[in-house]
């Protein structure tokens, strides 16, 4: 297979027909070899407008929405960046690229150790990977610029907003399937945010996600 091939294929005939027009995040995803990040049994299926199945029933975003993701939040050079959800470790990986710093926790050990070995085979020195349950407990040791949730959850809890710095983003899928909501979250003051509807989407729930009484709806 040829992968390149595959790959510009992707971003050309899936992500940019999404509306993912922003050339740094094109160029990424053309770059980031997203086949290195996939179980090897699923690996000519790297490229495919599908989610693709990883160990512990969990999965992978399809690459349209990884890139509307990645274009709503306008990623700087100089952001600290929390991931909740690091999964095979391709966001991270792309997160790590456009950012100063990028704090990832993931709730399955298996996903974690092989994450951590891509992670270190491409030489994403500004990343700490944590194992931890962001639902039940698991806090960051600071507020981050951005914050970005690779799962889906009922509705956004106030930890999550906690964890935004002021003038911060937030990524987080809300809703039931199959008709979820993708949003983007801008912290404009302490208790004070803008929230913005990105495109409708159907995304796998955050373990431990039920809505609890320190849910914001």
């Amino acid at each position: 297979m040829n992968f390149e091939r595959a790959r510009s294929n992707m971003v050309e005939q899936q992500v940019r027909t999404w509306e993912v027009l922003d050339s740094k995040v094109l160029g990424l995803m053309e770059n980031v070899h997203r086949e290195d990040f996939v179980p090897l049994r699923y690996r000519k299926l790297a490229f495919a407008d599908l989610s693709v199945p990883l160990a512990m029933g969990q999965s992978m975003m399809c690459p349209r929405v990884e890139g509307r993701m990645l274009q709503a939040l306008d990623l700087q050079q100089e952001d600290s960046i929390l991931e909740i959800g690091t999964g095979s470790g391709f966001i991270t990986a792309c997160l790590s690229l456009m950012a100063r710093h990028v704090v990832s926790v993931e709730l399955f050990e298996e996903l974690y150790l092989e994450a951590e070995i891509r992670l270190r085979d491409k030489h994403m020195h500004n990343v700490e990977l944590y194992v931890g349950d962001a639902m039940t407990g698991w806090q960051p040791q600071q507020a981050h610029d951005v914050v970005v949730v690779t799962g889906s959850v009922p509705a956004v809890p106030k930890s999550f907003r906690d964890w935004v710095n002021p003038g911060g983003r937030m990524f987080v899928v809300v809703g039931e399937s199959p008709a979820m909501e993708a949003r983007l979250l801008t912290r404009v003051g302490f208790s004070d945010w803008l929230e913005e509807s990105l495109f409708e989407t159907d995304l796998p729930r955050l373990m431990n996600s039920t809505p609890p009484a320190n849910f914001d709806f």
